[in-house]
This record gives structure tokens, sequence and C-alpha cells, in this order.
């Protein structure tokens, strides 16, 4: 059988989908590249943000369209944040519930038999250790916990995820030791929120980042979104396992506004205070510590002043990565009970804090030039030459390279979104 697999979201998703894929190559599948040569597809869905969901629906339609006679199988957060609205979409397609991805090749056959079967719920896999068909050789996504123990007002990833499964420590160092010695030079460690590893366990994510840096070889590791409340208890130990050589000098934590009283109303658990303390304290012990952080406009209680607080935090911290996200209603979401604010207000915000965003990254990008940085070569580019990531995690385009290579390259020239050098 030849399936197809189409992927939406982020890193933890697409984890998802290099295990199913690794589970079906278990089975004599062949993984296409392409719908068209598929006798199966599969599409595995992202649902945390409104035009995500848009671009999921559209998709649906169109691959139905164009394959009528192609099996189609779901899988991903909308099988269970929207389940009624994915039947109407595409009736005869069978799912796979994210926490049931060990199903994968039973509803596949089944699907190849006519019969569409959909299993879903909340299911206690460990995901660690099964079968992976990496899409980039040099890059491992290792999962180390799923769900969730927040309760943020805007969210519906966590009713699909669930509540908080942290692996095993050896199982993961297992998995990551097997992954270097066949040649992965990055490894990306993913969770919901990687800060709450271990709190269902007694562990820490800092204890696993020193098992996983105990690991022989010269690889990086990146670790994913770490919600600054769970930062917090054990913050000492972290910021020392971050300054192991191996580990990316880059932090990505979420404030979603820069006022205290959105944020108790997001029910985040943390304050801007604790924010920047959390800012301050990396870049006071590490100096070379890149930030990446994530902001919500339009939240429905945010003001006028709520929003003059996110801007006036974003200057001050002047972050190195900003990802934006206009306000929109979820399935399932509390915040979805109050009325939205005017889409106006909202375009107009996101677009006063864009220009600030554009400015800020180009400003903190262009103290770069000159530099000499250590960087590791990854894949080659889209539209010519090869792309690294600096001991930072700050993309570089270099003409040529060796993929899988550590290289010094001196920067010369920079954007907001990524540096350009030559290799010495």
């Amino acid at each position: 059988m030849k399936v197809y697999i189409e992927t939406f979201g982020c890193t933890f998703n697409q984890g998802d989908s290099q295990i199913m894929a690794g589970l079906l190559q278990e089975k004599d599948a062949q993984i296409v590249e392409y719908p068209v040569d598929a006798d199966v597809i599969i599409i595995n869905t992202c649902y945390v943000k409104h035009p995500t969901e848009q671009k999921v629906l559209n998709r649906l339609d169109k691959i139905q369209r164009e394959f009528p006679a192609k099996k189609l199988i779901v899988s991903g957060c909308m099988v269970e944040i929207d389940p009624d609205k994915l039947h109407k979409v595409a009736p005869s397609a069978g799912w796979i519930g994210p926490r049931q991805i060990k199903s994968t090749v039973d509803v596949v056959e089944s699907c190849l038999d006519g019969k569409s079967i959909r299993i879903v719920g909340h299911g206690n896999d460990i995901k660690p250790g099964l079968p992976k068909m990496r899409f980039n050789p040099l890059v491992y996504i290792c999962q180390i916990c799923e769900g969730c123990d927040g309760s943020c007002t805007y969210c519906c990833t966590r009713f699909a995820r669930g509540k908080l499964q942290s692996y095993p420590v050896e199982v993961i160092k297992r998995e990551v030791e097997e992954a270097v010695n066949k040649g992965c030079v990055e490894i990306q460690l993913t969770a919901q929120d990687t800060a709450a590893f271990g709190k269902d366990t007694e562990k820490t994510l800092a204890d696993l980042i020193e098992e996983i840096t105990s690991i022989p070889g010269d690889f990086r590791i990146r670790i994913g979104m770490m919600h600054p409340k769970n930062m917090m208890r054990n913050f000492e130990e972290l910021i020392e396992a971050f300054k192991h050589k191996n580990v990316y000098k880059f932090i990505h934590i979420p404030v979603q506004t820069g006022n205290d009283s959105v944020l108790d109303d997001m029910n985040r658990g943390h304050t801007v205070k604790q924010f920047k303390e959390i800012i301050s304290r990396f870049r006071e012990e590490i100096p070379q510590i890149s930030i990446a952080t994530d902001i919500i406009v339009g939240y429905p209680t945010e003001t006028d002043e709520a929003f003059e607080d996110t801007l006036n935090l974003i200057n001050d911290t002047k972050p190195d990565f900003i990802h934006i996200s206009k306000y929109r209603h979820r399935p399932m979401a509390l915040s979805s009970n109050s009325p939205e604010i005017p889409h106006d207000s909202m375009k107009q915000r996101s677009k006063a804090l864009n220009e600030l965003k554009t400015r800020i990254l180009h400003e903190n990008n262009l103290k770069e030039v000159g530099s000499i940085q250590y960087t590791l070569i990854t894949e080659k580019g889209s539209k010519g030459g090869y792309i690294g990531r600096t001991d930072s995690y700050k993309p570089v385009v270099v003409k040529n390279a060796e993929t899988g290579e550590f290289v010094k390259v001196r920067i010369e020239e920079a954007t907001g979104t990524y540096l350009k050098g030559s290799i010495l």
C-alpha cells in the first residue's frame, strides 16, 4: 500500500506524523511524496488557531474533490476538538486521535478494506521508542511528554492532548542515543510545554537535559516551548542545564500579553514581572541566549491601555523571535464565552506590534554583523545555498556547505529573520 501524509502545525505534530510513517513502513507500506501516488491520504491536523483551522478545512475539501476515489484518514487535534465539524466536511474519513497513534496501521488497513474506523480518546502510549521515519535525516524530533497541566482560557489544544504524561527519562535518553549514533546532529525536544516535564513523575526538565547531554557526540539540543510558571519550579538548575555546550542557547517562553490583568483573565499563572525576571537571569548567566516569545493580540479583555503594556514589554525585553496571533474564539475554550473585540481594533493593534517586531528583530540581528558564529548546517535552502543555526539558534544562510557539519561563519548581512555569512 502507498500512503501520503500531510502535516499541519507544531513540531510535536510533525513527530506524530513521523511515527505514523514509521509504523506503516514496518508493515511494508510505501510513504509517497505526492497524494496523487497514494492509495491512502492522511491529513494530520492542527487546530490551535483559527487561520490554521481554515487551512485544514480547505485542504480536506480540496483533497476530496481532487481524489474522490482515494481513502482519507484524518488525525491530529481536530479529531478530538471538533468532531462534529470534521464529520460534516469529511463524512467517510477514518480518524486517528492524537493519543492513539499506535492504531495507525489498523485504521489504514480498515480503510483499504472499505471500513472507515475512528479510534479516539486519551490513551497512555509511550511515544519515544516507536518506529519513526525522519523527514530530515540530520534532525531528530523527540517527544518528551504529552498533554499539559495548564488551564489557559483561550486554549483548545489541551482538550485534544489531555492531561500531562511525561515519558520515562531512560526511554527518552535511549531514543536520543540511537538517533545520535545514526548521524542526527540536531535533537529537538518537544512537548506542549517542555518545562512541565516530570511534574507527574518527580523529574524535571533539567534532569532530562543532564541525562541527554551525557551522551557522547557533537550534536545540539533545541528545547521546545516552556511555560513561564513551570520554568520557575527548578529555575537555577534549568539555567545550569542550558550552559552545556550541546544545548542551543535559545529559550521559547510565551508571555502572551504584557498586562497582568489580562494574564490573570487568561489564567496563565505567571506575571509580567516573573517573565522579565526569567529573561534577565538567563541573559545574566548566558549572555548569548536568544529569546522567543508569543503574543496574543486582542484577547476579549484587552483594552487599549493593556495593549500599550504589551508594546512596552516587547520594547523593554527585545526578544529575538516574536510570534504574533490575533485572538479568535476556539472550540471549548472558556474565553469563547466573552465577546471578541472589534476586528478593526485587533487589526490596528496587530499592525502596530508587527511594526515594532520588525524593527527590534532587525536591530538585534544587525548586532551580529561582523561576528564569527559557530554554526551547524542542517539543510539546503529552498532558494539556494545552505541553512544553518548558530549556537543561539539564529538561522544563517551560506553559499556552500556540507549538511551535518559544524563550521565557523563570519556574519556579513542581517535581515529581521535570518543572517547571511561566509564560511571561514
